[in-house]
C-alpha cells in the first residue's frame, strides 16, 4: 500500500461509537419518557396527599359548589382530572419541542398561564372557606408539578469519557 493513501474505511471503533451513540438517544428518549411518566405521576399524587389531609385527618367536607350542582371531591376525580391534564401537558411539551427552538420556554409559559386560569375554577363554583383553600392548594400542587417538572425531566447530563 502506498503511504500517501488512506485507509477510508470505518474503524471498529468508529462503527462501535456510532452504535453506542445509538443506543445513547433510545436511552436517553426511554429515560425522558419515564421521567415524564414520574413526574405526571408526583403531579397526580400530589393532590391525594391534600385531599388525605384535609378530608380523612382534618375531617373537611370537600364539595365544591352549592344546591343541586354540588360535587363532592373525591380520589378517583382527581386521579382522572390530573391524568388528563398532566397527559395533555406531556402532549403540548412534545409538540412545542419539535415545532419550537424554546419549546420548554413556551411550554413553561404557556403552563403558568394554564394554572393562573385553572384558579378560577374553584373560585366561579362559589366554594368559599377552607374548601376553596384546599381546592386552590390542590390546583397549584398538580400545575406547578407538570409546569416546573416535565420541561426538567427533558436534561440529560451528558458524561464524556473523562467523567466530565
Amino acid at each position: 500500500m502506498n503511504e500517501t493513501t488512506a485507509d477510508t474505511s470505518p474503524s471498529i471503533t468508529d462503527t462501535d461509537r456510532g452504535r453506542a451513540d445509538a443506543a445513547g438517544v433510545l436511552r436517553s428518549r426511554r429515560g425522558r419518557r419515564l421521567r415524564r411518566a414520574a413526574t405526571i405521576a408526583a403531579a397526580t399524587l400530589s393532590p391525594l396527599l391534600v385531599w388525605v389531609i384535609a378530608v380523612p385527618l382534618a375531617g373537611l367536607d370537600l364539595v365544591a359548589g352549592a344546591g343541586a350542582t354540588a360535587q363532592t371531591v373525591a380520589p378517583p376525580a382527581i386521579v382522572g382530572a390530573t391524568l388528563v391534564a398532566g397527559l395533555a401537558a406531556w402532549g403540548v411539551l412534545a409538540l412545542l419541542e419539535r415545532v419550537s427552538k424554546r419549546g420548554r420556554l413556551i411550554f413553561t409559559i404557556v403552563g403558568w398561564a394554564f394554572l393562573a386560569l385553572s384558579l378560577l375554577g374553584p373560585v366561579m363554583t362559589g366554594t368559599a372557606g377552607a374548601v376553596l383553600v384546599v381546592l386552590l392548594v390542590m390546583h397549584v400542587a398538580t400545575g406547578s408539578t407538570l409546569v416546573i417538572g416535565l420541561p426538567r425531566a427533558a436534561r440529560v447530563q451528558h458524561r464524556g469519557n473523562d467523567g466530565r
